[in-house]
């Protein structure tokens, strides 16, 4: 299945047990009503609470997806097939004419990159091609040297090397040629025997004959005698002369080090600066084990597909996961008030005044007339259970209790019981970090000019809250700054209670509480009575606050 065809559901950052689980829950119910393949994502770490329920029903950790920007696997790869580093350049060269290619990736037999070789490498090479040492320079075998002639190795191992000399056109008179000739030269020969002969006795490592002359007997014979090679080809000597600098190991003129190369997951965010500074024609592409895949170029950019995403529990652009812009938003399922997530194209937009995410999940099962496992009406009470703070969130509706009371049926449990379990592993808060807890359930929120963020949890444990407190206020203020953030608050709420510790940092924020619900800052906090949810309580009454301001 290629990349293309997937499509990812995923939840806000800072995942919560609806977030997760309505995700789960709407990649079942797409994949058993459409031919496409849908996976549910998460955004972020899962909390305890969140584990608890996805142990307790057997399900797997939706796999993490931290950024939807667009990647090299996004891009259109052309698949250019390598070589290996002991081909010829000939070989090379109509290898690339062959598939287009004006860069031959090399790798060795496990598929590594060794080096490239482009067209213009072997066309600088050709035309400055002078050195007539270059070819035993390069380690030449005799065997491509035949290949490249057409030709055939008469006497000798095809497999053995040019390693000495130099390569020379034997046309004059053997006493002329005895001044230029130096042993382990290359000889290219006519059909005389007496200068075949000579060549072989004045200490040449090879000799390559033209035109196809016959090879008598005494010469294959004085050459097996000299350990010298005998080559045959069709070829004229102009036409011998000129080819035979093609059969040259591809190795000797790849460019092997300082290699740019980029991976699969390589955003290209990152790269587009690379290839635009350097302009080469293709850059290789590696996998995760450094394993050739093919290669990109430049204009490849033009036409790159985005990831296809749904987005369920949210709808502000601040809590989506990063470079939301980058992909292509196909549908929205959500609950929470109107954000500011933009899409170029008109989506499917579901959003409900209900409690949870997955109450609305539960009411497209009922619409679509499918069935729902034990495994995945646990999960949508749970998370109904979550975000209703068991019913007692003012955020609850009727349509939350007789969904969860139906699904609670479905998956065999009893509500107060599971509701305890759940909520006692997620306010577990004894051994965390600070840090852990407080961006365990964060949000961003902006109004106009202003961002601030507002973190909860929610324990039934009144002293498990006291202790935290004091322990959160540290980071409180490190996150004021922080993506343009100005004012920080966080929730720390008693289930049983019914009430929130509000804690508060930066400038402006007393004012704001203030306003939002008449109550005064006093050691950087204050007590909200009858205040439990985030979504429902506080945030319309800050965004009223700060609106009138």
């Amino acid at each position: 299945m290629s990349n293309q065809e997937k499509i990812y559901i995923i939840g806000h950052k800072n995942p919560d047990t609806d977030s997760i689980c309505s995700a789960i829950a709407y990649a079942d119910i797409k994949n058993r009503t459409s031919s496409k393949k849908y996976f549910a994502k998460r955004a972020g770490q899962i909390n305890e609470e969140t584990e608890f329920v996805l142990n307790r029903f057997g399900v797997e950790t939706p796999g993490y997806l931290s950024d939807v920007g667009t990647q090299v696997k996004d891009m259109e790869i052309h698949r250019t097939q390598p070589a290996n580093s002991s081909i010829t350049i000939k070989r090379a060269w109509q290898l690339m004419k062959e598939s287009g290619a004006v860069t031959l990736p090399i790798t060795n037999r496990e598929d590594r990159l060794e080096g490239i070789i482009s067209v213009n490498d072997i066309a600088n090479y050709y035309m400055g091609a002078n050195d007539q040492r270059i070819m035993s320079m390069a380690r030449t075998q005799y065997r491509s040297m035949a290949d490249t002639l057409e030709g055939q190795v008469v006497v000798g191992n095809e497999h053995g090397y040019f390693i000495r000399g130099r390569v020379l056109v034997l046309a004059a008179d053997p006493e002329q040629m005895d001044e230029l000739m130096e042993e382990d030269d290359l000889l290219i020969i006519g059909n005389r025997e007496d200068i075949q002969i000579f060549a072989i006795r004045s200490g040449a490592s090879c000799i390559v004959v033209t035109l196809g002359a016959e090879i008598s007997d005494k010469v294959k014979e004085l050459a097996q005698k000299n350990s010298c090679v005998v080559i045959s080809t069709p070829f004229d000597t102009y036409t011998t002369a000129r080819l035979i600098n093609q059969s040259i190991p591809v190795k000797y003129l790849m460019k092997k080090d300082n290699l740019v190369t980029f991976h699969m997951d390589d955003f290209t965010d990152n790269i587009q600066e690379v290839m635009g500074k350097l302009r080469y024609r293709d850059f290789p592409i590696l996998d995760k084990k450094n394993r050739y895949q093919g290669t990109i170029s430049r204009r490849n950019m033009l036409n790159i597909k985005k990831k296809k995403l749904i987005l369920v529990d949210h709808n502000e652009k601040s809590q989506a996961v990063d470079n939301i812009d980058q992909a292509e938003i196909l549908e929205i399922i959500d609950h929470h008030r109107i954000g500011t997530l933009e899409t170029i194209q008109p989506v499917f937009f579901r959003n409900q005044p209900v409690g949870c995410t997955a109450t609305i999940m539960y009411q497209m099962y009922q619409e679509k007339e499918l069935e729902i496992s034990p495994q995945i009406a646990g999960l949508l009470c749970a998370a109904i259970i979550s975000d209703t703070l068991m019913f007692r969130s003012p955020t609850c509706t009727k349509w939350d209790q007789e969904a969860a009371l139906e699904l609670a049926n479905i998956a065999e449990i009893r509500i107060e019981e599971f509701a305890t379990e759940m909520f006692h592993a997620g306010s577990n808060l004894s051994g965390k970090a600070p840090e852990e807890i407080f961006y365990q359930d964060f949000k961003k929120f902006i109004m106009g000019d202003v961002t601030f963020g507002v973190g909860q949890i929610s324990s039934m444990d009144a002293q498990e809250l006291g202790e935290v407190r004091d322990r959160l206020l540290p980071i409180m203020k490190n996150e004021c700054g922080n993506n343009g953030i100005s004012m920080v608050f966080f929730m720390l709420t008693n289930i049983i209670s019914e009430s929130t510790e509000l804690l508060c940092y930066g400038e402006g924020s007393g004012k704001v509480v203030d306003e939002a619900f008449n109550a005064q800052i006093r050691d950087g906090s204050c007590y909200l009575p009858g205040v439990v949810s985030r979504k429902k309580q506080l945030i319309p009454n800050f965004m009223a606050a700060l609106q009138n301001n």
